[in-house]
């Protein structure tokens, strides 16, 4: 056993070591960092990579092939799970994409169509994993969970759209509605 004094001079002999190596790598570091310096643009502003978040077209995309890949394998609950999700994120992004819209109109028109046209485009995407989540629901037998989301595409999507048809069949077929809807599209079929 060293005593008190010995242990006391063998820490501080171990801190000087080890604080004399660390500035030996930072100075090493320093120098071949100095020797290539990148060169820098100043006032260059660059979008954010938009793969990488899940706040984007993209990483709702990558949700619904997520769910797609679950649904295959029979995993309703993970695809339910990942269709959430991608729903909840494209109806960020056209609500967002709505409210840049209307601040810029007035302003500056081309923006503000730009971003009604992003909107337009999210939401079309929110409402087919809305769609695909009601089927999920209806294969796990979860009918009533199926009939809002149905009832919210027709409304956003209008009942005469492929989207809104299929969404009014699938209300038929539960049986929450008794009528069936015919437009002159499905009755040349």
């Amino acid at each position: 056993m060293l005593p008190l004094f010995s242990k006391n001079k063998l820490k501080h002999s171990i801190s000087l070591v080890l604080s004399l190596g660390i500035l030996s790598f930072t100075s090493t570091t320093l120098a071949q960092s100095n020797t290539n310096p990148e060169p820098v643009e100043e006032n260059t502003v660059t979008p954010v990579n938009q793969t990488e978040t899940l706040l984007s077209l993209q990483g709702g995309e990558k949700l619904m092939k997520e769910a797609e890949v679950a649904i295959n394998a029979g995993n309703y609950d993970l695809a339910a799970t990942k269709l959430q999700q991608s729903r909840r994120i494209f109806n960020q992004l056209s609500n967002f994409y709505l409210q840049l819209a209307e601040s810029f109109s007035g302003i500056d028109n081309r923006l503000a169509e730009g971003q009604r046209a992003g909107a337009l485009k999210t939401a079309a995407l929110r409402d087919e994993s809305t769609y695909q989540l009601a089927l999920v629901h209806r294969a796990q037998n979860k009918p009533e969970l199926s009939v809002p989301l149905l009832i919210q595409i027709i409304r956003s999507q209008n009942p005469t759209s492929e989207l809104g048809r299929k969404s009014y069949q699938q209300l038929y077929e539960i049986g929450f509605v008794e009528t069936p809807f015919q437009t002159s599209t499905n009755e040349k079929k």
